[in-house]
C-alpha cells in the first residue's frame, strides 16, 4: 500500500494489539500477565503469534517441563511506545475515566509526553497547524525529510 498509515494499521490495527503492546511496555512478558487485560486465550494467542511473526515480539523459552515462553518486545515493538503514548495522551484529554498507568522516562522518572514539531524548522506544532498534503515536489518516493530538533541551526 502506498500509505504508511494503512501499512501500519495492517500490522497493529486490531483492537487488542496495541493493548498487548501497551502491557509489554509496562512490563508484561508472560501469557498470564497479558490476560489481565481481559482478552480471551484464543485471541491473545493469535495476536501474540502475529506480533512474533511481524517482528514486534521475540518468543523466549523461560521454563521447560512444561515448556513456557515469554514475549519480549523487539526494537521494532518498543518503537510503538510513541504510538501508545500518543493514544494515551489523547485519551487523557478527550475521554472520561481513571488513569491507572504511567509511561515514564527511565533516566529521571518523569512522565513522557508526546510533542509534535516541524522536522525542518524545529518549531512546535499544534493540532490546528497541521494540514494534509502530498510529499514535497522533487523528493523521491519514500524519501524521508532530514531530522531536526528544536534548537538546531
Amino acid at each position: 500500500m502506498p500509505c504508511p498509515v494503512a501499512r501500519t494499521l495492517d500490522v497493529i490495527g486490531e483492537w487488542w494489539t496495541l493493548l498487548i503492546v501497551r502491557d509489554a511496555l509496562l512490563g508484561a512478558r508472560r501469557f498470564d500477565e497479558f490476560k489481565a487485560t481481559g482478552i480471551a486465550d484464543n485471541i491473545l494467542s493469535a495476536r501474540l503469534k502475529k506480533l512474533v511473526e511481524g517482528g514486534l515480539f521475540e518468543r523466549r523459552l523461560y521454563q521447560t517441563h512444561p515448556d513456557r515462553f515469554e514475549y519480549v518486545l523487539t526494537e521494532k515493538g518498543r518503537a510503538l511506545g510513541v504510538v501508545v503514548s500518543a493514544l494515551r495522551s489523547w485519551g487523557q484529554e478527550w475521554t472520561q475515566g481513571q488513569d491507572k498507568s504511567r509511561l515514564t522516562h527511565r533516566e529521571c522518572g518523569h512522565d513522557v509526553s508526546i510533542r509534535m514539531y516541524c522536522e525542518e524548522c524545529g518549531c512546535p506544532v499544534t493540532p490546528n497547524e497541521i494540514q494534509a498534503g502530498r510529499a514535497l515536489q522533487g523528493a523521491p518516493a519514500g524519501a524521508k525529510p532530514s531530522k531536526r530538533v528544536a534548537g538546531d541551526p
